[in-house]
């Protein structure tokens, strides 16, 4: 079975709490907050494995979780940080937000790309330390970082894709022009899995895709459809490899026709492609008849006469698909738009709003309030001393004043009703 797209949850490691101590020593007299902070999360990291061929693994486990960073200790010791979570996905795996479909990336190599940042940690109580507030017994707690569900698709990367039929010969034909090795029987379906292979000469070297075997109807699912559809998309040119002895009692004719159909139905960039046609089987009866039928109808089409069994004519077919590639643009990398959630959040991307509920209450809502949030805990009253000072450092009180706001009514933040304090 080929497994080309799949869903998966990933979640990042928590940040570690701060932690609420005080020094104590023999000796030592009101030895100060010595509470320290808690480490980061660890980041969800994937990397490209060159030895990984589909995403079935991600078929059977589907949630992914990094470290936590630990929590905080006293004697100003702070949280150990979560260690990543790699993920080995195949080359050419592109990683989406299940949600918006937001591209996260475009997994190409191995030197590992950050997905989902891990949860900042949180301040111990000797960072609330100052002239005034000696004894802060408040810390503020570690980031959380939220589980996302995200889409993994698999598209190989190769210059050349090898399209047809089943049975036409595909794999054959890399297999004596590369040093790939597939699995080569006398059936439909031999190949279930994408098939890559380096051409190498002695100044220019390429990768070609044996795609598995096209039927008609895949652009609209039939077979196994976009499963193989989806990987010719990373190719730069394609290879339509014919029977042209039509071996298995097709036309050659009606079976380019056909293909060439499902191509263009699939997506139309596609099929306006550098193209060349590979007539393969040559070695067997009807093959000449055949061809000249089809360069009577195609009287354009670069068509190379080749026999994959005997190597008849592959040389000339590899110097002619370099010969095209130099020509041709490199492959386009998809675009990607970054980590899914960034908690490194920069004071300009903070956001608040100020104006009245529907019950006439005044509120603040916004990423700054839940900023604030984070940093405070509501059952210590430090804690909220240190929250009511946030707020004025932030204007945020000036603007609640400018609004309205008045000694004693009530305010809500982001949902949470409070007195107002000037």
């Amino acid at each position: 079975m080929i497994v080309d797209k799949v869903k998966i949850f990933i979640k990042a490691g928590d940040g570690g709490n701060g932690a609420v101590s005080f020094r104590r020593e023999k000796y030592i007299n009101a030895g100060g907050p010595d509470g320290g902070d808690g480490g980061n999360g660890g980041n969800v990291v994937f990397v490209a494995d060159p030895g990984m061929r589909t995403l079935m693994d991600f078929r059977y486990h589907k949630r992914y979780k990094a470290q936590p960073g630990e929590n905080g200790k006293k004697k100003n010791m702070r949280g150990k940080n979560g260690e990543d979570l790699v993920v080995k996905v195949p080359v050419g795996t592109v990683v989406m937000d299940a949600e918006t479909g937001r591209v996260a990336a475009d997994i190409r190599d191995g030197d590992g790309v950050i997905v989902l940042h891990g949860g900042v940690g949180g301040k111990g109580n000797a960072r609330f330390a100052n002239s005034v507030r000696q004894t802060p017994r408040f810390a503020t707690p570690g980031k959380k970082v939220v589980e996302r569900e995200i889409v993994l698709e698999l598209k190989s990367i190769a210059d050349v894709g090898l399209v047809g039929f089943p049975n036409v010969g595909k794999s054959t034909l890399l297999s004596c022009i590369t040093s790939a090795r597939p699995k080569i029987e006398n059936y439909h379906f031999t190949t279930l899995t994408p098939n890559l292979g380096v051409v190498k000469t002695y100044d220019y070297d390429f990768i070609i895709a044996d795609i598995p075997g096209l039927i008609e109807g895949a652009s609209a699912g039939a077979g196994l459809g976009h499963a193989f559809l989806r990987h010719i998309e990373r190719t730069r040119m394609i290879a339509h490899v014919l029977d042209i002895a039509g071996s298995e009692g097709r036309d050659p004719l009606d079976d380019y026709i056909k293909i060439r159909e499902e191509l263009k139905k699939y997506s139309q960039p596609l099929a306006q492609r550098p193209e060349i046609v590979v007539a393969n089987k040559a070695d067997l009866p009807g093959a000449e008849e055949n061809l000249k039928r089809f360069l009577k109808t195609y009287p354009d089409k670069q068509v190379f006469l080749i026999s994959a069994a005997t190597h008849q004519g592959t040389d000339e077919l590899k110097a002619a698909m370099m010969e095209v590639l130099k020509t041709l643009p490199e492959e386009q990398v998809i675009e990607e738009e970054g980590v899914l959630e960034e908690w490194r959040m920069q004071d300009s991307e903070l956001t608040l709003e100020i104006g009245r509920g529907e019950d006439g209450v005044l509120e603040a809502n916004g990423s700054l309030i839940e900023e604030i949030f984070s940093r405070i805990n509501p059952d210590e009253p430090d804690s909220m001393r240190h929250f009511h000072k946030l707020l004025r450092d932030m204007g945020i009180l000036k603007k609640l004043v400018l609004s309205g706001a008045k000694d004693g009514d009530t305010v809500r933040l982001n949902g949470e009703e409070f007195d107002f304090v000037e």
